[in-house]
């Protein structure tokens, strides 16, 4: 807006000039009164704030819609378990590249699980695995049943890589199916990234461990 200068001004330029700023500032609260919801996480010239805090908060203050809180609610108890299926490669798989693998997991889904979980607090969403109805093991989604993970904690070496890697492919094609369904649907530009970004990721690894299971 520009400054008023020290020269006298009429009473009719002053009263222009004020509604011109009660116009401005209507407009500025209907644009953050959209889907979004609410103005929760924005930084209202803290200017203290570390980088990181600053990302979610963006994220936070952004608008979204149902998928993506869907997206996010289903994607962190996903990561979680694939997590925990990466974990039990130290010690029990064989070979070099399968280690690899559960590294760059453990690389990637770690991160993006704070950064989901951060999404949905500010979105005032609850992050818990248990208030996602949607998910149920064997649906399509990837998602291991508790015998499953059973058995892939009792093998070691070759049977342990085969059956690993067969997992996982499974796996990563529920997450790839998921993260798609957030970029058709999706509103949030931060949660529609993450999504190509797991479709790009994970069809890598999945290529890559087709080959390891072709081998084995």
């Amino acid at each position: 807006m520009t400054a008023f200068t020290h020269a006298p001004r009429r009473k009719l330029v002053r009263r222009a000039a004020a509604v011109g700023v009660v116009a401005a500032g209507a407009l500025f609260l209907s644009a953050c009164s959209d889907d979004g919801g609410d103005m929760n996480g924005m930084d209202h010239g803290s200017g203290n704030s570390s980088a990181s805090a600053s990302a979610t908060t963006e994220a936070g203050s952004a608008s979204f819609n149902a998928a993506d809180v869907t997206f996010a609610q289903m994607m962190i108890p996903h990561h979680e378990q694939a997590l925990e299926m990466a974990g039990l490669a130290d010690g029990r798989v064989l070979g070099a590249e399968l280690k690899d693998v559960a590294a760059k997991i453990e690389k990637a889904q770690d991160p993006e699980i704070k950064t989901m979980t951060g999404w949905l607090e500010s979105w005032n969403k609850p992050t818990s695995a248990g208030s996602v109805p949607e998910m149920d093991h064997g649906s399509g989604d990837g998602m291991m049943s508790d015998a499953d993970m059973g058995h892939l904690k009792s093998m070691k070496g070759a049977e342990f890589d085969k059956m690993f890697a067969e997992m996982m492919i499974e796996h990563h094609d529920g997450a790839i199916s998921m993260a798609e369904d957030e970029q058709k649907n999706g509103k949030n530009a931060d949660a529609v990234k993450m999504a190509g970004d797991i479709v790009k990721g994970q069809s890598a690894e999945v290529k890559q461990l087709q080959g390891i299971l072709d081998r084995l």
